[in-house]
């Protein structure tokens, strides 16, 4: 499964540099005795500083090692307090110390080391200088050797999986990456069995301890360890994969041991953060791919609900290279986007809804992909069954299920429109037009929940009266004069759709009886019509009617020819949200959802 690393009895995780320890080990020193301290022998050095020199030193003492003569003990014992000496890692001695001079007296805070025999400031400063240098070379050596190895590959497009081999074969050790979200992504080195259980213990190691506001920050690498299969514990160390400024995932280097020595965690450490560079690079280029192939998947599927392409050989090359058969059944789905929550950019919020309706009620045998269009998200979606009662119950139960995990996630009403099943590719903008005019229309009216073309089946029957002459003149006589006055259509729509009742009408619209009448005087005025008389009644709500069809067939229209929507101009109360996103035109860039 993996090589075996050498390690110490005593643990020294954090070490990666020259350690006191170490340093005891060289010929030049044997005989040293340690006086204090001997529990932080695994202090890191870099360099000797004469303790002469601390007083006037101004900068951090950390890994730091001060340098005594003997007799300068017992002259400047103020130099030796916890002020003077703070941040230092040890105090070398160069000889015996004074036999006056009491243990207690030296500092508790420093590794106190006394030479058996004196050897001078100059030998011990170039050992500890020689020894820092040599083992930062090798560092640097094998940390070029790491980018130059995984560099090499990554510039013949190997892939990530192949990166992920690499760096198991230089650690010698199996590897993981994991994404932002904490997924596995790739592997190398793990069987099944230890697969199973460090791909869940690694993931919540490397959340533990970091809040969920600062994960997206930078950091370098890290070590844990996590749990392994059987009970067994695994040393983990983890480098961070950046995409710009922005942390994006883990190189996780997966180590069946509890103890390692010093300088194997340091190469494993450099490893994993040279690789991090690779590998974050490696996912931001396959980052772009998926974008672009998404972004050419989108324009497809608008190309589809628009039926915007030039023949037959167009549609069957361009669905055969997305893998779409032009010859099963779809159903159409759209509802307008509503964020949950205010959002910097709302275009990314929108994205997300088209992901999260794409993936509802996801079946293995069924294709599902979602684009957003303006501020609609579309959600196309294949049928299985061949009959047409059984695909209309299909659609209606997906448009059910769909609606209500968009307002769970929203925490707003919403409404979730869809025409007719579309028999072959070709008739897929035929149904999409349907969805399209019905949502205008039950946006209109205030509607939310899954409602169907066939559901507004008044309006399906004035479909062609909307564009005769004598329709567009009921609307120009009755309808766009209302539209002048304050609230004047939304009060007679209000009148009319509670029969007449002027007390229920007023309730709805929250106004006062009095008021209600006298806007009713005013329509009435206006129209050069008695509102309360039936048969007028019935001519106002036709000449509404058509106006709505209208205008929800223009807007559909508009946006098939990437012409400028109008807004509403008076939206629906019922089902707005204050985070609704209104974009107006169709130029936005699409996004297509596989699941």
């Amino acid at each position: 499964m993996s090589a075996p690393i050498t390690h110490y009895p005593a643990a020294s995780i954090d070490t990666r540099g020259l350690t006191i320890r170490e340093l005891l080990d060289e010929p030049l020193i044997s005989g040293a005795r340690v006086l204090v301290g001997v529990d932080r022998l695994d202090r890191e050095l870099t360099w000797l500083l004469p303790l002469a020199e601390v007083p006037t030193w101004s900068e951090p003492l950390d890994a730091v090692a001060l340098y005594a003569r003997p007799e300068a003990l017992l002259a400047g014992r103020a130099a030796l307090s916890p002020p003077a000496t703070a941040g230092a890692a040890a105090l070398l001695v160069d000889g015996p110390t004074p036999s006056t001079l009491a243990q207690s007296e030296l500092p508790k805070e420093l590794v106190v080391i006394e030479m058996a025999t004196r050897i001078g400031f100059g030998p011990l400063n170039r050992l500890l200088a020689e020894r820092t240098l040599n083992h930062e070379l090798h560092v640097m050596r094998y940390a070029m050797q790491v980018r130059a190895s995984l560099a090499e590959l990554f510039h013949r497009g190997a892939g990530l999986q192949i990166l992920t081999r690499e760096v198991c074969h230089l650690a010698r050790n199996p590897a993981m990456v994991l994404n932002a979200q904490g997924d596995l992504v790739a592997h190398s080195g793990l069987g099944a069995h230890d697969l199973d259980a460090l791909s869940k213990s690694v993931p919540r190691a490397l959340a533990t301890g970091v809040p969920a506001a600062q994960r997206s920050a930078k950091h370098h690498s890290r070590l844990d360890r996590v749990a392994g299969p059987d009970g067994s514990v695994w040393t983990c160390i983890a480098g961070q994969v950046n995409l710009g400024k922005t942390a994006q995932g883990w190189l996780a280097i997966l180590i069946p041991l509890t103890i390692l020595g010093a300088r194997n965690l340091a190469l494993h450490r450099v490893l994993a953060e040279q690789a991090a560079a690779i590998i974050g690079s490696e996912m931001l280029r396959q980052h772009s791919v998926d974008e672009a192939e998404e972004r050419a998947r989108g324009d497809f599927i608008e190309a589809l609900v628009h039926g915007s392409f030039a023949s037959d050989h167009e549609l069957q090359t361009r669905a055969d290279h997305h893998e779409l058969d032009v010859n099963s059944s779809y159903g159409v789905f759209v509802a307008h986007g509503v964020m949950p929550q205010p959002a910097h950019n709302p275009a990314a919020g929108m994205l997300r809804l088209a992901r999260y309706a794409a993936s509802i009620g996801a079946q293995p045998s069924l294709r599902a992909d979602a684009t957003v269009i303006g501020d609609v998200i579309v959600v196309l979606r294949s049928l299985r069954h061949a009959d047409d009662a059984a695909q209309e119950g299909a659609m209606r139960e997906f448009a059910q299920a769909m609606c209500e995990a968009l307002e769970q996630r929203c925490g707003a009403a919403v409404a979730v429109t869809y025409g007719r099943a579309a028999h072959g590719a070709r008739k897929i903008c035929n149904s999409y037009r349907q969805a399209r005019i019905t949502l205008g229309i039950a946006r209109q009216l205030g509607r939310t929940g899954a409602t169907s073309y066939h559901d507004l089946r008044s309006f399906t029957v004035l479909a062609e009266l909307a564009d005769t002459e004598h329709g567009q003149q009921l609307i120009q006589q009755f309808v766009e004069p209302l539209r002048s006055g304050p609230n004047l259509l939304e009060t007679v729509t209000g009148y009319l759709t509670h029969g007449g009742n002027v007390c229920l009408a007023a309730r709805a619209l929250n106004v006062h009886r009095n008021t209600m009448l006298a806007k009713l005087d005013r329509i009435t005025r206006i129209i050069d019509l008695d509102i309360r008389e039936p048969e007028n009644q019935f001519t106002i709500w036709l000449a509404i009617r058509l106006s709505m069809l209208a205008r929800a067939r223009t807007i559909a229209h508009q946006e098939a020819t990437f012409g400028p929507i109008a807004t509403d101009t008076h939206p629906a109360k019922v089902g707005t949200h204050p985070n609704a996103v209104r974009v107006a035109g169709s130029t936005d860039l699409p996004l297509q959802v596989n699941t």
